[in-house]
């Protein structure tokens, strides 16, 4: 499938707007929804069916080229299969009359989305964790959503209502004839949206082709260096000498008592049971959804907090210096990982991402293995270790006392000075004093600022050998079309 590409000056992006709807166009929704799960439901049986049909023969002593022939998992193939199955099926013929033809093909479309991915993961060519077999959703658990790309989608001219095809006219909670605006002056144009049931709230997302619009920030020569924690979410060190801290509102932690509450209530009522078919009952059913309301509270909080904190940086600074943190290595600590998880050190690097893409401004990630705790910003001297319980950083060569956060973010904001001076030089760890070997002071210990060998010393590491050249495991070509061949399918299953 060909990749759109956007106008030049416009830029492709998403509007999250709340609905407000009634009664009748929730049904709607959830039938659309519904639609899109139970197409995504078929599509899975469909192909894999034809996997363990060709499995059976095979045990039978049936011959290759006899066994039943693969299914493509394509999309055009999957919908080509299923307008022929939906109207004698009796899963379908009763009523997929009544929604659009988007929701089933948004189940499609998904189906082979995952069936590609399990094909790219089992052949090496995607990162990220090994992908098994597509499954089936199911009712209690999926996601409600549904996509269209066709048909009447747009913003009403009041600002107040948005039009989807076979839903109708719905109510958004809050105004937005600012995009509206766009639209009638030609700067946005609505590519598709997407409906979904969010944190017991229908919302939809709009997915533009909007103009690219550079806001000059309020100090574009400024720099600020952001070292995030948990006892401050932020400590910020400007370009102009001056330090704030950020305190970090730790929603979660504040909330407990009220989850507490509501878990023994939850606990106390007859939920449902896996293992001997159990179904919930009303009373488990409410209380669930009264601790589900917690939880969205806090989310919602969350990101609050965190959008304003993002926006204000990225408007106010040209460049932003932050660590490149191993957010899911600090997750497996028991005794922190609650309040890792509340921080959400990873949302905020995402947002700084693109919001400083939007403002045209510079984001400078340090490396990993960057010392920035145990590196003295006046003298670039660099401790061997540093526990995360001494709050307060001393330097054994020029005596400075510092608190810990105050230093690594002197640390980060030098940096972001080096990596502009210096954008080609690869000496030096970018702190104050040791921008270049000849001026460092003191000595650098090891596993301070780099990695751990590679090889033993006098020894030559060959391919296979730990330590050498080891083929990744991902190593592979991309697929191209999706129309799968016999040998492929045959070496998935």
């Amino acid at each position: 499938m060909k990749k759109f590409v956007p106008r030049p000056g416009f830029a492709v992006c998403a509007h999250r707007l709340a609905l407000d709807p009634g009664a009748a166009v929730v049904a709607r929704l959830h039938s659309h929804a519904g639609g899109a799960r139970a197409a995504y439901n078929w599509a899975v049986a469909h192909v894999t069916a034809a996997w363990g049909q060709r499995a059976a023969e095979a045990s039978y002593g049936i011959a290759e080229d006899e066994l039943t022939a693969w299914r493509s998992w394509s999309l055009p193939s999957l919908r080509k299969a299923f307008n022929e199955a939906k109207c004698t099926d009796p899963r379908f013929a009763g009523w997929w009359e009544e929604n659009s033809k988007e929701s089933y093909n948004t189940g499609l479309a998904n189906a082979s989305a995952a069936f590609d991915n399990y094909a790219k993961s089992k052949n090496g060519s995607r990162k990220g964790a090994r992908l098994g077999v597509p499954r089936f959703k199911s009712k209690r658990k999926a996601r409600l959503a549904c996509r269209f790309t066709t048909g009447t989608i747009r913003i009403e001219a009041d600002g107040r209502h948005v039009t989807l095809p076979r839903i109708g006219t719905v109510r958004l909670h809050e105004p937005r004839p600012d995009l509206r605006a766009r639209i009638d002056s030609g700067t946005m144009r609505i590519l598709s949206a997407t409906v979904r049931l969010d944190r017991g709230r229908w919302f939809v997302s709009f997915q533009v082709e909007q103009q690219s619009e550079l806001v000059r920030v309020a100090r574009p020569d400024a720099a600020v260096g952001i070292d995030l924690g948990i006892k401050t979410l932020a400590v910020l060190a400007n370009s102009d000498g001056t330090v704030t801290e950020v305190p970090n509102p730790r929603h979660l932690d504040q909330a407990q008592e009220q989850l507490r509450r509501a878990s023994r209530v939850v606990s106390r009522r007859r939920g449902p049971d896996r293992r001997t078919g159990q179904k919930p009952s009303r009373r488990w059913e409410k209380a669930n959804r009264a601790r589900n309301k917690i939880h969205h509270r806090v989310t919602n909080l969350r990101e609050d907090t965190l959008h304003k904190l993002t926006t204000r940086l990225t408007a106010e600074y040209g460049t932003l210096v932050i660590e490149d943190l191993n957010v899911a290595g600090m997750g497996r600590n028991r005794r922190s990982s609650r309040r890792i998880a509340d921080a959400a050190f990873g949302e905020i690097r995402r947002q700084l991402t693109y919001k400083t893409r939007r403002h045209g401004t510079r984001l400078v990630v340090a490396d990993r293995w960057f010392p920035s705790s145990k590196t003295c910003s006046r003298c670039g001297a660099v401790k061997a270790k540093l526990p995360l319980h001494v709050r307060v950083f001393e330097c054994d060569a020029c005596g400075l006392v510092l608190d810990r956060d105050e230093n690594a973010g002197h640390n980060l904001l030098a940096l972001a000075t080096h990596n502009t001076t210096c954008a080609t030089s690869s000496t030096g760890t970018g702190v104050a004093g040791d921008l270049d070997p000849t001026t460092r002071v003191g000595s650098k210990p090891r596993g301070a600022n780099r990695k751990t060998r590679a090889t033993l010393t006098g020894h030559q590491a060959g391919k296979g050998r730990a330590g050498g050249i080891i083929p990744s495991p991902r190593a592979g070509t991309e697929m191209g079309d999706r129309q799968q061949d016999a040998r492929t399918q045959l070496a998935l299953w």
